[in-house]
């Protein structure tokens, strides 16, 4: 059949059409092929590491000396630590706390695990209303700031509790905090705040003291748990929401803590949606360590911790 130059033209049209629009549907398909590799990616890895704490009961009671706390992590699984400053208050009263340092980073070498962070306590008030107060607590913390220098680790956890006003206390805090972190900085030491009780868990104020510091040494470390502003945590008068906490205090976090209680026959933390907030770790960009903190009753320490190890690595 011979074709006239008009019906040439149209089927050359055509064709040309139904090649622009095969190539338009080939792109589309590995864009979104792309999108969803890029989304993949985007959602990081966490590394797990053991809290100190969650072996205070076995450390007080002499079941366990403080100095084999390496020991017990690397038998437990874990490859990097973090300390409790308060577990070594008799030991840097009688050994001074250079040589308790000594042996501690030597303990952490011969057993292979990362010394992170050394979690600081009874060292003073750093948002005292009393200047000289507040200045005694920078320096009671200096010599922790030196401790973790030499044991390798990235930070010290302080609190920030004072006295006065919301306002009055987060004007403290800062100045307390910055006095801290200037000293902390050139050490390549971070200084990092936990909400651990009153104006500190309530997560606005926390997150807004941090701001005003403006240090890049200065952040903090959310707890899964501690978020009771009024009373104790065991028995609290009023509680600020750990989901949205934990969300307010995720930019400014250096590390976080999986505070644990108690779990389920499905190994499910009954107290904490933990998939819910490792999904909020996640998607902050997070990708450093989260310290296993048990501090249940119903099973030992040991099975806690290694109930909270198994719960984060599922949710991995």
């Amino acid at each position: 059949m011979k074709l006239n130059r008009s019906t040439f033209t149209m089927t050359a049209i055509v064709l040309l059409l139904f090649t622009v629009v095969s190539c338009l549907k080939t792109n589309k398909k590995e864009t979104t092929s792309n999108e969803s590799e890029i989304e993949m990616v985007a959602i990081p890895d966490f590394k797990i590491s053991l809290a100190q704490w969650s072996l205070h009961k076995a450390i007080r009671s002499g079941e366990m000396g403080p100095f084999d706390f390496a020991k017990e992590a690397h038998a437990l699984g874990f490859s990097a630590i973090e300390y409790v400053s308060g577990l070594y208050k008799d030991q840097v009263e009688s050994m001074g706390i250079d040589e308790v340092v000594k042996k501690l980073k030597a303990e952490s070498e011969v057993h292979g695990v990362k010394n992170l962070l050394i979690m600081v306590d009874g060292e003073g008030n750093l948002a005292s209303s009393k200047e000289e107060e507040r200045q005694a607590a920078v320096e009671n913390h200096k010599k922790w700031v030196d401790a973790a220098q030499v044991l390798g680790c990235h930070s010290i956890r302080v609190n920030a509790n004072g006295d006065g006003s919301y306002d009055e206390v987060m004007a403290q805090a800062v100045m307390g905090l910055s006095a801290l972190s200037e000293y902390a900085k050139p050490k390549n030491i971070n200084v990092i705040v936990e909400n651990h009780g009153g104006l500190t868990s309530n997560a606005q104020w926390l997150s807004s003291v941090i701001k005003k510091v403006n240090m890049s040494n200065c952040g903090s470390l959310p707890d899964f748990g501690n978020f009771c502003v009024k009373g104790s945590v065991h028995d609290c008068i009023e509680w600020y929401d750990k989901y949205k906490g934990v969300k307010e205090l995720m930019p400014f976090a250096k590390a976080v803590s999986a505070k644990s209680y108690d779990f389920d026959e499905a190994g499910n933390e009954i107290r904490i949606d933990y998939e819910r907030m490792i999904n909020i770790v996640k998607g902050a960009g997070y990708t450093g360590y989260i310290g296993v903190e048990y501090e249940g009753d119903n099973l030992t320490e040991k099975e806690g911790i290694l109930a909270t190890k198994k719960l984060l690595e599922k949710l991995q």
